[in-house]
């Protein structure tokens, strides 16, 4: 007899299986290779998750043309990262910076309670990397 309690224990909905399994946008290799405008990047010491995400932003629309992230950490923030790269691609900056962490987590079909804070990292890391370009933007006036 085989034992599938593996197989019955998984909490997550199919759309956060598929993000973890199958994650958008991830940047395989050599980040220096992706040539980006804005980086930013955040960590949690609490769970040792760490996100890095790169941004593509059309200069004349603050329009985000492209993202890639990389992430370390639970299937969660795997997932979290990939949902929020597709959410925040052809948004203006603004708006990107609107995506909350429960929008994210709708995206996914949910995350279980203790694992909603690796919504709230990948926004964080958006965020970051938002804000790396508007600096850089401003010192180059």
């Amino acid at each position: 007899m085989t034992d599938n309690s593996c197989q019955n224990s998984w909490v997550y909905s199919d759309e956060v299986k598929e993000h973890f399994l199958n994650p958008k946008n991830f940047l395989m290799g050599d980040e220096s290779k992706y040539k980006y405008d804005a980086k930013g990047i955040v960590g949690n010491p609490i769970c040792g998750d760490q996100m890095c995400m790169m941004l593509k932003i059309d200069k004349k629309t603050d329009t985000i043309l492209d993202v890639k992230w990389k992430t370390y950490g639970c299937a969660s923030a795997i997932a979290s990262t990939s949902a929020l790269s597709e959410l925040a691609k052809g948004r203006t900056l603004n708006e990107a910076l609107k995506i909350s962490a429960q929008e994210i987590a709708d995206y996914l079909g949910g995350l279980p309670a203790q694992k909603f804070h690796c919504s709230v990292l990948g926004h964080e890391a958006l965020k970051n990397a938002i804000d790396n370009y508007r600096q850089n933007s401003q010192n180059n006036l």
